[in-house]
């Protein structure tokens, strides 16, 4: 008696923002999503631009799309691994950067591995490793911590948190923000943290108006810079 075999999931890593995607995606990612005719995408709409930038001789109406966001059930997740349970390959592709990290498609890929699906993860930008790389700070040691809270006092908690943590592993500490929020965080670190602080803004990553500076955060006080709606990953150690 036959078994069938599952498709693959691919992790398919996106752009950081407005460049040519062969600048920063290996050629091995574009003849995967030139064979591939099953996506899931976190935006239809930025998706398909991403498929068409990469793969412009795949037509369109030829791939099949299934949307994964925070407001995906759990029937929409068995709904998009049928495709992969019958045998057919798929791509999963974020807004930007790699799938799975800081990303709802993790969701997709912890119910692939319960369902025996093997997973293939290609290569490509990360924001988050580019700026651990970038910062100078502990690479062999280091925190993914997300975003910070909103409200004004629960935040500078937990940047004195984050620092205190930093000094006593000795531990990186890297967190985002809504881009439209980074000049405020910014402003806050700076005047929250202590004056040795080590505090590193990585900026519009492998764009061309890139943007990467590590100083402690008394110098950050005095050098203020324009964050305002550009993506950053903030990095911080302790003195």
């Amino acid at each position: 008696m036959s078994t069938k075999t599952s498709g693959r999931l691919f992790l398919i890593p996106n752009v950081l923002g407005d460049t040519a995607p062969l600048e920063v995606i290996p050629i091995s990612v574009k003849k995967t999503v030139e064979a591939l005719r099953c996506f899931v995408f976190e935006k239809e709409k930025a998706g398909r631009a991403f498929v068409k930038s990469i793969s412009p001789n795949t037509p369109q109406d030829s791939i099949t799309v299934h949307i994964l966001n925070k407001f995906t059930n759990e029937d929409d997740l068995a709904a998009m691994l049928l495709p992969l349970q019958n045998g057919e390959d798929m791509g999963l592709i974020t807004d930007a950067g790699c799938p799975g990290v800081a990303d709802p498609g993790a969701t997709l890929v912890a119910q692939a591995h319960i369902n025996n699906i093997r997973i293939i993860p290609l290569v490509g930008p990360s924001s988050i490793i580019l700026a651990v790389m970038a910062a100078g700070l502990n690479g062999q040691s280091f925190a993914f911590n997300g975003y910070l809270p909103i409200d004004k006092n629960e935040r500078k908690k937990a940047i004195k948190k984050y620092e205190k943590k930093s000094i006593d592993l000795n531990q990186t500490q890297v967190f985002i923000e809504t881009p439209y929020r980074n000049n405020t965080l910014l402003d806050e670190l700076s005047k929250t943290l202590k004056p040795k602080t080590l505090l590193s803004v990585a900026c519009d990553i492998t764009l061309p108006t890139e943007f990467i500076m590590t100083v402690t955060a008394e110098v950050w006080r005095n050098n203020k810079k324009n964050l305002h709606k550009r993506p950053a990953v903030f990095s911080l150690i302790g003195a």
